[in-house]
């Protein structure tokens, strides 16, 4: 039975005991692992491991070296036949052979020659096995002749002709490389007229003159003696036929000239190869040079073709400007006719060259080594092929098998020998020759048939470490004859591995296709055969994979900035992780612009050459993971250059340019710009734009411009730096192209017309001497233009016209070359005067208290003398029989109407006054007389709010209030209005009373009011037209003192006072006794809580709850502390206090009543009511000293109890 274990999966089974390696019969043999320890103690056949090439070359001046190494075991002994008889290398003290090699040395040094040793050599290496034998090793000394001696005489030919410089060198071992150079070590320079052909001649198409020297020289390079031998220098002289009538004709005998006919124009022929067909033989597997070199006049061009096919593609090359066509690693299918054609512009002329690719024997199937045990069978097969198709033949260590020892196991059938139960005498090497008479090839195989136990090469307890969801290979490298089986096991006391999951290979490796946590543990590989068993444990443990959770991200920036890239890598702990950043695939620049920060790379300063591919690289010992970006650095464009002007013309020209780097953003445009170094030097102006993709602009000039132009590149950054200037272009001059621009005729006095106009540039001048031809006349008359030239101005007065009359005005340029053409005409108008007539029947309609609208009739145009601008409308207040008398001390106002309208609207007036106005027309002169004035009056409006409210003489039960009376009444005063309502402590609302005051007072008390009791008041003034804007305040009764407080917005007021001492009232020390006595029964409560463990919350009741908080008289003026809120209990600042005046200015009390409801809640009826209930949420915040302040009483003090 044969045993070998291929390497191929076999998956196991379900259901099977154990997972068994079956072996192939008949087709397997078994293969001995490399293993030191298992190669120290199998027996071995030898093998040869080196040898010479078949074609040894040797340099005569060194020592001889013939390799021979072997192994085996037991080691071989090595012995040498010469030409086919024994070598005694122990008869000849100049060779000696390495000790534990076959490798021969020969001392020919000191002394000895080369040429002595010249012969086929073949080593053998033997053991108890069998024997190996190396290659037939053909061993010649290099040689590098001399050139044999010869006279060369000088060429003479004339010009054109055709010319082969024979090199023909002598025959070298290996052959010499060729070449022609000059005595100055200078290569002679080659071409498709002068090349060398590849026998070494060098072959002239046709000569020239300038071929003319005296040291062409052929060069013998031979590279195994590293010598250089060289041909005697040849003269070539090459004249034409005119100097050689005149100077050496009748001294040149016939055979100095190649040919006598004149020099002309010649079709092709060829000088190598000869005739119209040739052949070519050529080894597979080598370079097939094939070469055709042809002469005429002009130089012929060489093409291949190959006939009934095509050129290989990828295998074919031109060589010698296409005079030699080279296939590499040729074969049989490039066998055929191959044509070189040469051609000219007199004809043509072809050569067939017939190519037949042979063969050298080469392997098809080279014999293996076979291992058997005893009794198996097995095969070596030895096939190879060639052209001829090679011969097989069959050695037994070293000897023809024919006259080998017989071997019953053994059966030879052509290229195979079949090997029927082996025994441990059927051991042998097996030499296999293929040969035909390009070469041999000769392979050793040997049979070893061995008898061994198991064995376990794979270390014990190795330690496997595989990540998660990837193969995992346990290896079990075995060795046994026969063939063992092989189990596995998972754990101490496991069964036999035999789930679906698991992939035994017939080299013992036991494969897991995705190993999971779960796969971790301890697992048992045993080899059985019929001579014992072996095992061995291996450990696996599973691992987390690596991963890039954030990729470095692609990135685009400009030169010069920074640029970052992040990688964050996630990884099993257990596992030393590296993270490597790669440019391009490689190191980073060693450059201190590149950082690398744990899981950052950051480039400062970017450039050009920092563009790439940026990889994150995360290594562990078990994997590898990496995550790429690009960075593409951009940048504004590099500016183009090698401008260049072509097809200069009078009126174009074209301009040409290369464009300059784009920095990675496409160019999307090109500005062409322009100077005029005639008429502005240094100025640079707009020529024109165009796409990215032209290189080229064909640009319209104007006459007369000394034009230099630049070009400018634009990408998606910006625009490049303007290219150098290209060289200036100066046009022609020529007639102006065009007249000059925005022509006006105005006059600047009644009497005369202004022309004015825009002037050409010089470079719209398109020559010299620009002038202008003013031309005018009236519109409505007769009269022939009026002409002037004038210089290059831009303004010609026309004196003594008639006042505001319409001219045709026209502007012509012209230089010294001519006119430009025909000129627009414009109207024009001569100068105006002011207006004669005043707007008649002014009518005033009042519209409203504040609003008036003025009606007038137009003038006659005729009057206006002028261009209507509108009509003007001064209007003042004035008073009643006093208009004339102080019309120049009074403030007027004015509105202008545009153009021809003839009413308008006069907003902002003030109710209940006296007005007058009167209108005006206007012209671009001013403006004309002025109407008579017309008066009217406004009616009554609603008045403004009282100018203040001040509350003094506060009682028990009674304010009295004092104001004074609006600034603006804007009518007559019928009433004043007061609302008033009170407020409690918990800042609710009470009822509100509406009270009507007579419009002449300025004082009104209220009485029969709540002692100590807060009050707001809204007070307003009416006319006739309806109420006016209210002002607000609020006050507070007392027992005995009047306490004013201020409002919430408004200036802070101090409260005044008449002091009376309530220390010694009855009621109020009765009253101060029943506070104190609460106060201490809240304290004892407290006490008994807080001891109890509880909290006691009448804190935070009070925080909630409380009323605003009772302050101290204070000493040093009397008055009560200043009120504060109940949820804020920040003292108000000193100086907050009212005014001893208590006056409230209405802009100190603009209260709002909605400041005491919820936004909209708080509204007036149409009767002025007030609607709403007053919140008892807290007062929005007041500016800084305008808080209210409530003075204490005995009822709030009590309250704040409750």
């Amino acid at each position: 039975m044969q045993l070998k274990i291929m390497p191929k999966k076999k998956r196991l089974p379900a259901g099977r005991v154990a997972l068994i390696l079956f072996l192939c019969q008949m087709i397997s043999a078994l293969e001995v692992p490399l293993d030191p320890k298992l190669l120290e103690d199998l027996v071995q056949p030898p093998t040869i491991t080196q040898q010479s090439p078949k074609d040894y070359i040797i340099d005569p001046r060194e020592n001889i070296v013939i390799q021979c190494e072997a192994k085996g075991k037991p080691p071989p002994s090595f012995s040498w036949t010469r030409n086919g008889t024994h070598f005694d290398i122990d008869k000849d003290p100049l060779v000696t052979m390495k000790p534990g090699s076959g490798t021969l040395t020969i001392n020919i040094m000191n002394e000895g020659k080369a040429e002595t040793y010249e012969g086929v050599y073949q080593c053998t290496a033997r053991n108890e096995r069998g024997a190996a034998i190396s290659n037939n090793i053909v061993v010649r000394p290099s040689r590098s002749p001399l050139w044999t001696k010869e006279k060369l005489e000088p060429i003479t030919l004339r010009n054109g002709q055709s010319l082969v410089l024979p090199c023909r060198p002598p025959l070298g071992l290996p052959p010499p490389i060729i070449f022609w150079m000059d005595n100055s070590f200078q290569r002679l320079p080659q071409s498709e007229r002068v090349s060398q052909g590849l026998n070494g001649d060098l072959y002239f198409s046709n000569v020239l003159p300038e071929d003319t020297r005296e040291d062409y020289i052929c060069y013998a390079r031979f590279n195994h003696t590293q010598t250089i031998q060289q041909k005697q220098p040849i003269s070539v002289k090459v004249i034409s036929v005119d100097e050689l009538n005149d100077t050496i004709a009748a001294n040149l005998s016939d055979t100095e000239f190649y040919s006598a006919k004149p020099n002309r124009e010649r079709p092709p022929t060829f000088l190598t190869p000869e005739g119209n067909t040739s052949n070519k033989e050529e080894l597979r597997g080598n370079v097939l040079s094939l070469e055709c070199i042809a002469e005429g006049l002009p130089t012929p061009v060489i093409y291949w073709i190959k006939e009934d096919g095509t050129l290989p593609t990828n295998r074919t090359f031109y060589r010698n400007f296409k005079k030699t066509l080279q296939i590499i690693q040729v074969s049989e299918a490039d066998s055929g006719n191959y044509q070189c054609i040469a051609k000219n512009a007199l004809g043509a002329i072809h050569h067939t060259i017939s190519v037949t690719v042979k063969a050298a024997p080469y392997w098809i199937l080279a014999p293996q080594n076979l291992v058997l045990s005893p009794g198996e069978d097995g095969t070596l097969i030895c096939r190879a092929n060639g052209n001829p198709k090679p011969r097989i033949s069959w050695l037994s260590n070293g000897v023809p098998i024919e006259i080998a020892p017989n071997d019953p196991s053994r059966k030879i059938d052509g290229d195979t020998i079949i090997f029927s139960n082996v025994q441990e005498r059927s051991s042998a090497v097996y030499q296999c020759n293929a040969s035909n008479e390009y070469g041999y090839l000769l392979a050793n195989a040997f049979v070893n048939v061995l008898a061994e136990p198991p064995r376990i090469l794979t270390s014990a307890n190795t330690l496997y470490q595989v990540i998660a969801n990837r193969p995992a290979l346990l290896d079990c490298a075995f060795f046994g004859s026969p063939l063992p089986t092989i189990e596995w096991f998972k754990g101490a006391k496991g069964s036999a591995l035999r789930d679906d999951i698991y992939v035994l290979h017939e080299n013992g490796t036991l494969e897991i296709p995705v190993a999971q946590k779960d796969s971790t543990g301890t697992y048992t590989c045993v080899a059985r055969n019929k001579l014992g068993m072996a095992k061995n444990e291996v450990h696996l443990e599973i691992k987390d994979p690596t991963r890039i959770i954030k990729q470095p991200e692609y990135a685009v920036v400009q030169r010069g900035s920074t640029v970052s890239f992040e990688c964050k890598v996630k990884h099993d702990h257990t596992l030393t992780l590296t993270i490597t950043w790669l440019k391009d695939n490689g190191e980073l620049p060693s450059d201190g612009r590149f950082t690398v920060d744990k899981d950052h790379l950051e480039v400062a300063d970017v450039r050009d050459s920092d563009g790439g591919a940026y990889t994150c690289v995360a290594n562990t010992t078990l994997d590898m993971v990496s995550a790429s970006a690009v960075l593409s650095v951009v940048d504004v464009p590099n500016p183009p250059f090698d401008l260049e002007l072509t097809d200069q013309l009078d009126k174009s020209v074209q301009l040409s340019w290369t464009p300059g780097d784009d920095n990675n953003s496409p160019i999307i445009e090109f500005i062409i710009e322009y100077e005029d170094a005639m008429h502005e030097a240094g100025l640079w102006h707009h020529q024109t734009k165009v796409s990215g993709m032209q290189t080229t602009a064909q640009l319209k000039l104007s006459p007369y411009v000394n034009y230099s132009f630049r070009v400018m590149a634009v990408n998606s950054l910006g625009r490049s730096l303007p290219s150098e200037p290209s060289e200036q272009y100066l046009t022609k001059a020529a007639e102006p192209d065009t007249n000059p621009t925005a022509v006006e005729g105005l006059g600047s006095e009644p009497d005369n017309l202004v022309i004015t106009w825009k002037p050409l540039n010089g470079f719209e001048s398109n020559g010299p001497g620009l002038q202008y031809k003013v031309s005018w006349r009236q519109k409505d008359g007769d009269d022939e233009w009026a002409s002037v030239v004038v210089a290059n101005v831009s303004k010609y007065i026309v004196s003594g016209t008639p006042t505001f009359v319409p001219y045709l005005i026209k502007v012509q340029a012209l230089n010294d070359v001519g006119f430009a053409p025909e000129p627009a005409v414009v109207r024009g108008h001569s100068g105006e005067d002011l207006p004669m007539v005043a707007p008649g029947n002014v009518r005033v309609n009042v519209v409203n208290s504040t609003l008036a609208e003025v009606h007038w009739d137009p003038v006659p145009p005729k009057s206006i003398r002028g261009h209507l601008q509108g009509y003007r409308i001064y209007y003042w207040k004035a008073q009643e029989g006093s208009l004339k008398r102080n019309r120049r001390h009074i403030e007027k106002k004015i509105l202008t109407f545009q153009d021809s309208k003839t009413h308008g609207m006069l907003p902002g007036l003030e109710p209940f006054s006296h007005y007058a106005l009167n209108v005006r027309v206007v012209n671009g002169k001013g403006e004309g007389p002025a109407s008579p004035d017309r008066v009217f009056n406004t009616p009554e409006g609603v008045p403004s709010a009282p100018s203040s409210l001040k509350i003094v003489n506060p009682t028990l039960d009674s304010l009295t209030l004092e104001w004074d009376p609006p600034s603006r009444p804007n009518g007559i005063l019928t009433e004043y209005t007061l609302k008033y309502q009170p407020i409690n402590s918990t800042h609710e609302l009470g009822p509100l009373v509406d009270l009507k005051i007579p419009a002449n007072k300025t004082r009104w008390t209220l009485k029969n009011l709540n002692f100590s009791t807060r009050y707001k008041f809204y007070f307003y003034a009416q006319t006739a037209a309806g109420s006016g804007s209210q002002i607000t305040e609020e006050a507070v009764t007392t027992v005995d003192e009047a306490g004013i407080l201020p409002p919430d917005v408004g200036a802070g007021k101090a409260m005044a006072s008449r002091q009376v001492d309530i220390a010694t009232q009855g009621w109020f020390i009765g009253l101060m006794c029943a506070v104190a006595l609460l106060i201490l029964i809240l304290l004892i409560v407290c006490f008994i809580r807080r001891n109890k463990g509880g909290k006691y919350p009448v804190k935070e009741k009070e925080d909630a709850h409380a009323d605003p908080e009772i302050q101290p008289m204070k000493e040093d003026d009397g008055t009560f502390g200043e009120y504060s809120d109940a949820e804020d209990h920040k003292p108000l600042k000193k100086g907050s206090r009212t005014p001893s005046d208590r006056t409230v200015k209405k802009e100190d009390s603009d209260d709002s009543l909605v400041d005491y409801g919820e936004g909209v809640n708080g509204q007036f009826n149409e009767d002025g009511s007030f609607i709403g209930q007053y919140s008892g949420k807290k007062e929005k915040e007041p500016a800084e000293g305008n808080e209210s302040s409530e003075a204490p009483s005995p009822v709030n003090a009590m309250n704040s109890f409750v």
